[in-house]
């Protein structure tokens, strides 16, 4: 099935024009002590002005590290070692540095992932931006700043002339992403490199980026070469894909063919475990079609997790063991001299999770659903309303009793490193929480650690490992072995799968799956991915501007939503429209 945003940018090259871009025999490696490690092997891909280009494959696949040595900005010691990178015929690889700073930002832009680090903490938004405007002679003086503010609209922020004095801690994430895909797109680049740009973002602020970054193809003819680990977002997205494992380009070709019908068995794995297309493998296995079950069933996603979604209708209403009542929480906003405003960051919210069940919490970007896990975490001060656990109030525990709570009721957040100190080992990480609620003898805690890491599939010799020696799956699953430690009865996940390629994602759900069922755990699952929701909830809430406006249970909301809101959420799920080939 041929989708309308393909088909728009079909008709917009030709191949028989030179190409805009040509990757040949491309190899990257990383100086070390032992000598250079290679990252990138033999990498050859072609781009044609007007058209998008996705480079997909997992974490460490070596799709980013080809997207930067376009434009000279391999980290560390990474270095092209061999091949060539033309773009409009040129070899960058042999430009000098004052050369390639000319290509890099006025005719090759740059959107990097993680746009908390990638954003200077201390400068304010708008001087980020203008930075960037003066620095490739967009614009200067007046000018420059005018265009600030519309190089942010065009991004998505239509308050932009409100915010350019606020700072980026100030920004909600997809915020912060939306910023540097403004400065990215700021000098109206031939070129636009897209390292994972909306893996930050919400579905509905994803398609309005997305269909952003169309419109530039269609209006300025800007080639896009959109790295990603999702490959029913690629597909959809780009009429061209190219897999990447281990360094190598392992298939390429047109995106609907390898969608339809992958050849390669690491493809077909990526295939199967795309989250955005959970609503088909959930569909085939209610319908027990058992070819497409097979298909599905190779991936990462496995026929344990399918399964427990499709019983979902069938299961039993149980006990709320979590029950929250109209609570508010209103935060004062200063404004100019000594006035302030009112922010009813979540107004009058009441939903009730089931024990052993798990509901998810789903909105975009600023809709209130992190604030409502922070309330519950007793993280932040409820304004009004009430929060029971287990029967008890808990807005006014105090001392002993609030630690007793919070032994019960474990966070895992969405950032991995942030959240565990590189400081400390594996081992003492994932024991600090029974050191601090004293738990156990020092042996007896040791012997904890070995039952957790083997409870989240990791080896015992990860306990002297430091979280910079491991992958992000790595990292998240020690988060998950920390949060397990007390023996809690919940777990709040807070995005703890959106930072994660399609495949590490998958491993992790299924670990939460059964972990779920075998230690009878109950999750408050806070994400913007409805994909995910489909695969792990039994519950749905959706937030929008503080509230819940829509509560029922996952198969209900998914086949039958009643908000238009819903309705848009669930539309901006990418690569739902595939047909797949048998």
């Amino acid at each position: 099935m041929s989708l309308p945003i393909v088909d728009a940018v079909n008709e917009q090259y030709d191949s028989s024009t030179e190409p805009l871009l040509q990757i040949r025999d491309l190899e990257v490696g990383f100086q070390t002590q032992r000598g250079i490690v290679p990252a990138v092997r033999g990498v050859d891909l072609t781009l044609y002005p007007g058209q998008t280009l996705a480079i997909v494959g997992e974490s460490g696949s070596g799709k980013s590290t080809t997207a930067q040595s376009i434009i000279d900005l391999l980290p560390g010691t990474g270095k092209v070692t061999g091949g060539q990178i033309l773009f409009e015929g040129r070899d960058l690889t042999t430009l000098s540095a004052r050369e390639i700073q000319e290509v890099r930002g006025n005719l090759i832009g740059y959107v990097p992932q993680d746009p908390m680090s990638n954003l200077n903490p201390v400068w304010s938004i708008g001087f980020q931006v203008e930075e960037a405007i003066k620095a490739n002679n967009i614009a200067q003086g007046k000018e420059a700043r005018l265009r600030t503010i519309q190089v942010l609209q065009e991004a998505g922020l239509s308050d932009a002339g409100d915010r350019l004095k606020q700072f980026p801690h100030q920004f909600s994430g997809g915020m912060r992403q939306r910023v540097l895909i403004g400065i990215g797109l700021s000098s109206r680049p031939k070129l636009l490199i897209a390292d994972e740009p909306t893996s930050a973002l919400d579905v509905t602020v994803q398609r309005q980026i997305l269909d952003h970054l169309a419109t530039l193809t269609r209006d300025y003819g800007t080639s896009v070469l959109f790295i990603t680990h999702d490959l029913g977002l690629a597909a959809e997205r780009a009429e061209q894909l190219v897999v990447m494992y281990q360094g190598k380009v392992v298939e390429s070709g047109p995106s609907q063919e390898i969608l339809a019908n992958p050849q390669h068995p690491y493809t077909q794995r990526l295939v199967a475990a795309a989250p955005s297309l959970a609503s088909r493998r959930i569909q085939a296995v209610k319908q027990n079609d058992s070819a497409d079950t097979e298909i599905f069933a190779k991936g990462a996603i496995d026929t344990t997790l399918l399964e427990r979604a499709a019983e979902r209708e069938h299961a039993a209403p149980a006990k709320d063991l979590i029950s929250v009542r109209n609570v508010s929480k209103v935060y004062r906003i200063r404004k100019q001299g000594f006035r302030t405003d009112e922010l009813k960051a979540v107004n009058d919210v009441s939903f009730g999770v089931q024990k052993g069940t798990t509901t998810a919490i789903v909105g975009e970007s600023g809709s209130g659903k992190s604030t409502v896990a922070k309330l519950l975490l007793q993280l932040e001060s409820i304004t009004s309303g009430t929060i029971e656990f287990d029967g008890q109030d808990i807005a006014g525990l105090r001392g002993s009793e609030l630690l007793k709570f919070r032994r019960r009721v474990q966070p895992v957040f969405q950032d991995p490193y942030g959240s565990l100190d590189p400081q400390y080992s594996v081992g003492n990480t994932i024991a600090e929480p029974l050191l601090a609620h004293k738990v156990g003898s020092a042996r007896e805690r040791q012997t904890r650690v070995l039952e957790l890491l083997d409870q989240v599939s990791l080896p015992a010799s990860t306990r002297y490992r430091y979280p910079s020696e491991l992958s992000g799956g790595q990292r998240q699953r020690i988060a998950i072995a920390r949060a397990l430690a007390l023996k809690p009865d919940v777990l709040v996940l807070d995005e703890a799968v959106s930072a994660l390629d399609v495949l590490v994602q998958g491993q992790i759900l299924n670990l939460l799956t059964e972990l779920q069922t075998e230690l009878g755990l109950t999750y408050l699952f806070i994400t913007h991915d409805l994909a995910v929701v489909r695969l792990v909830a039994d519950n749905v809430c959706v937030m929008r501007k503080g509230q819940i406006i829509e509560a029922a249970t996952t198969d209900e909301v998914f086949d039958n939503p009643r908000e238009t809101y819903t309705q848009d959420l669930l539309a901006a799920i990418p690569g739902g429209n595939f047909e797949f080939g048998r």
